[in-house]
């Protein structure tokens, strides 16, 4: 794999599947309905689906690739492979709350080792660059041309004082009971992959997620968080977590940065 010609493609991909989403946001109206495990899609998951789907495979036809709007057509047996999640926090983009992103990862060995994540309505884009350092854009984001970068860094974390981001949609008593076990400063809620980010940049240090989660839901945050220092474990044994499963089903996993005093459940 050519890591500066997948950061190019990625980058690409990500924000012209953010502009087609964008534009069924802003539209006045648009369908929602619900797939076999009953979550909503929209024309925008599967508009952003296809954008990325024919640009990657076109990009790198001997690469693996996995979406979430074709997943249940997918047979994964390669240790390389992108995976694809075209619009993460569809419930976030449907009650127009704006924390939804376009999530493209590279995942080798089961670790994610590169990843895209792109938040069209906050005007926000991580990505790692072609070494595997993590970096934000800022705008106007053009897919021709980068713009100007900065590099971005986990917190040094005080464990009497820590910053907690946890999930906007999905929050629930368990995750609340398991935050109380840390000596909080400050907490806050976002949506989406956009939560691995804030840890990654240093606007939070620790993210819990006690629910349910797939691959394609957070590789690609993974990936920025691990460029940027951070780290993802299992919830339940602290090991990392590992990508390639069968069915792509992650367990309750915590992303933290270094340093954190990590709790048992």
């Amino acid at each position: 794999m050519n890591y500066s010609t997948l950061k190019e493609v990625m980058r690409r991909l990500a924000i012209e599947a953010g502009a087609k989403i964008m534009e069924i946001y802003d539209a006045d109206n648009f369908d929602v309905t619900l797939k076999s495990d009953d979550s909503p899609v929209t024309a925008a998951d599967q508009a952003a689906d296809k954008i990325i789907a024919d640009g990657l495979r076109a990009a790198f036809p001997d690469c693996a690739i996995v979406t979430e709007e074709q997943a249940a057509s997918h047979d994964l047996e390669a240790d390389t492979f992108l995976i694809v999640d075209p619009l993460d926090g569809t419930k976030e983009f449907i009650q127009r709350r704006g924390d939804f992103t376009v999530n493209i990862a590279l995942v080798e060995n089961g670790v994610p080792t590169r990843g895209v994540v792109y938040a069209p309505a906050r005007g926000r884009m991580f990505y790692t660059d072609s070494v595997g350092h993590s970096v934000e854009e800022e705008g106007p984001f053009d897919p021709a041309t980068s713009g100007e970068t900065k590099p971005i860094r986990v917190s040094a974390p005080n464990n009497d004082a820590l910053m907690v981001v946890a999930s906007k949609s999905h929050r629930d008593q368990a995750t609340d009971d398991y935050i109380g076990k840390y000596s909080v400063e400050d907490m806050r809620s976002a949506g989406s992959s956009l939560k691995f980010c804030l840890v990654a940049t240093g606007e939070a240090d620790l993210y819990p997620r006690l629910g349910r989660t797939m691959e394609w839901d957070t590789a690609a945050g993974h990936a920025v968080l691990a460029g940027a220092g951070g780290r993802v474990v299992r919830f339940d044994d602290h090991t990392p977590l590992v990508y390639g499963k069968a069915g792509y089903a992650n367990p309750f996993f915590i992303a933290y940065a270094p340093g954190v005093e990590l709790k048992e459940g």
